[in-house]
């Protein structure tokens, strides 16, 4: 769930078409472009497509308890790669917390780290997972995510209490976390990955991310495309489906 560019436009990617159109005019340009008569796989981001998150919220989460400023603080998370380092897994939640605490020369506890990693993380619309529910009668259901071991703990316990979901694999046939396989988006590799892992052809696959990079990077391999940007949320964009 690594932070993502601001965008001034809004990108719809179809095969190997690409379009760029304001925001302003995307959702009534979208209804005309989307056809799904060819899809049979729908590949979900996690972060702001399924979930709401704000990661300025963990950027000051961290300023509050250490000795930076918030452009600082900001600058670490960048100078150190902390997403691209942490959501390609590799450390338990000890070692982790411990490679934070180094980082902002916090002395805290694991459990306090933890909880401030996973500020950015807000709620979770029942009526996406409604949605999600009623696509898995019609189409074979993922989770691609760029994402680490806290968050899910901790994303799992807001979905069970937002929609008695227990687990995010409940949802899908089967959910591909950045941690679990050491690959992260936009590299190909991961792409590669889930399309051989569950026998998937690009051309009758959608992917929605809210990153364009990752959006990039999808559509490369041929996969079929949509850039989810707020306020427009996957239940505008697949409404059709």
């Amino acid at each position: 769930m690594g932070p993502k560019n601001n965008l001034l436009e809004e990108f719809f990617v179809f095969g190997t078409t690409k379009l760029h159109i304001c925001i302003l005019n995307a959702n009534e340009f979208y209804k005309n472009i989307m056809n799904f008569q060819k899809i049979k796989n729908i590949i979900f981001d996690l972060g702001d497509v399924i979930i709401n998150i704000d990661f300025m919220l963990t950027f000051k989460a961290f300023e509050e308890v250490s000795p930076y400023t918030l452009d600082e603080t900001i600058n670490l998370f960048e100078k150190h790669k902390i997403y691209d380092v942490v959501e390609r897994g590799g450390m338990n939640h000890a070692e982790f917390a411990d490679f934070l605490k180094n980082i902002f020369k916090l002395e805290l506890s694991d459990e306090e780290i933890l909880k401030r990693w996973s500020a950015l993380l807000l709620d979770i619309p029942k009526e996406r997972i409604d949605l999600i529910q009623e696509l898995q009668q019609k189409y074979r259901i993922f989770v691609l995510s760029n994402t680490s071991s806290p968050h899910i703990v901790d994303v799992n316990e807001i979905l069970q209490k937002a929609t008695g979901v227990q687990d995010l694999k409940d949802l899908c046939e089967k959910a591909y976390y950045s941690y679990d396989i050491a690959m992260r988006k936009p590299d190909a590799e991961i792409y590669e990955y889930v399309l051989k892992d569950s026998n998937l052809k690009a051309e009758e696959t959608l992917f929605l991310d809210d990153n364009s990079d990752n959006i990039v990077g999808a559509q490369k391999l041929g996969i079929h495309t949509i850039l989810v940007q707020k306020p427009t949320c996957i239940t505008e964009y697949l409404k059709d489906a």
